[in-house]
């Protein structure tokens, strides 16, 4: 049974395994998207990939410049894409999110002139970069004489996200604002459905393969033919594994990190991004660890590729306890490795970090 190589191959062309690209906008344009609704976690899963030792500060600059964006896209939640890549992903994916959040929408009595007109609003309230948070938007929208109820409002500033018009500003403080996709990506890239359908099939398979079509169809929202023509257009090369069809294509060179263990986040790609979990199983929300504690199930401990437990963030006045809940009995190599893949995540937070495993 074949399992091993293909974690093995993805630890590899997710790039956390290997070297060679320095920025923030490197690794998502690398990635194709990367699941954002968790904020912070979500950097440090950038952080992770890039060459050296990024710091938190680097990946905000990145964010608050506009390099990467973060927008509602292929599947109903936030992901970072780059200002290259937001259109053509959004006329690509955006249809099969507006109809999946259809049903939702009627239930808000959220009906096409409303949002229209909501999101018109939002385009003249952005205009000449005035950053606004959703707040400031909802109280545009109360002031035009429309209901901007919580969910209302946040269902309507999503439509106006996959329609191409808003995304993600600079933060303001530890609050996010809005920006106009016209002022933060005007040189945006625009592709006709069938070179979109196979770039996307493209970036996923060079950089989550070996992948499964319900994987794509899984991380990308599209319908299951899309997923087989976008494969065939980028030319991917099948093999069977475990009775599986695994679909690659060439990922590129790079140098071979040394670590083994690593401290992935919540949502990361390398666990959300697959549908066929055989090669790479997940833990579910509630575990059982090794003691017999009863834990909720937060960021992940890989080692060797396969998930060894889960940690959790405590922060004191001047330091950082990462507490380690293992899945199994850990070696001390092991136990070391993680130890070290902490290191890595103290220089990212400029913060003291002590490892502890339960």
């Amino acid at each position: 049974m074949l399992i091993d190589p293909i974690s093995t191959r993805r630890l590899h062309n997710q790039r956390i395994m290997r070297t060679g690209l320095e920025t923030a906008a490197d690794i998502v344009d690398w990635l194709g998207a990367v699941q954002a609704q968790e904020y912070e976690p979500a950097t440090w899963a950038l952080a992770l990939r890039m060459d050296g030792t990024p710091v938190r500060r680097d990946l905000e600059d990145a964010f608050e410049a506009g390099l990467i964006l973060r927008t509602h896209v292929m599947r109903p939640t936030w992901h970072f894409v780059t200002q290259e890549s937001i259109r053509w992903l959004l006329e690509l994916t955006g249809p099969c999110v507006q109809r999946r959040m259809a049903t939702y929408n009627r239930q808000l009595e959220l009906d096409p002139p409303t949002m229209t007109r909501a999101a018109k609003i939002f385009e003249r309230s952005l205009r000449d970069r005035q950053f606004l948070t959703r707040t400031e938007l909802g109280e545009r929208l109360r002031r035009a004489g429309l209901d901007a109820s919580a969910m209302r409002l946040a269902h309507l500033a999503m439509h106006a996200e996959l329609e191409g018009v808003i995304c993600s500003g600079p933060r303001r403080g530890k609050q996010f604002t809005y920006a106009l996709v016209a002022e933060r990506a005007p040189q945006a890239r625009r592709l006709e459905r069938d070179e979109a359908l196979a770039e996307l099939a493209r970036r996923f398979l060079r950089s989550h393969g070996p992948a499964t079509v319900r994987d794509f169809v899984w991380w990308s929202g599209m319908a299951t033919a899309d997923a087989k023509r976008g494969f065939e257009a980028c030319r991917a090369a099948s093999e069977a594994i475990d009775g599986l069809t695994y679909w690659s294509v060439a990922s590129g060179a790079g140098s071979l990190r040394d670590a083994t263990a690593h401290l992935l986040p919540i949502y990361d790609e390398y666990l959300v991004a697959y549908r066929d979990r055989v090669a790479v199983p997940h833990a579910p929300s509630g575990i059982t660890s090794e003691s017999g504690q009863r834990v909720i199930f937060q960021h992940a401990a890989i080692v060797d590729g396969h998930i060894a437990g889960t940690w959790r963030t405590f922060r004191g006045p001047r330091d950082v306890t990462v507490t380690v809940t293992p899945l199994r009995r850990l070696k001390r190599d092991e136990r070391r490795a993680l130890a070290n893949a902490g290191e890595r995540y103290q220089r990212f937070l400029e913060s003291p970090v002590e490892v502890q495993i339960d």
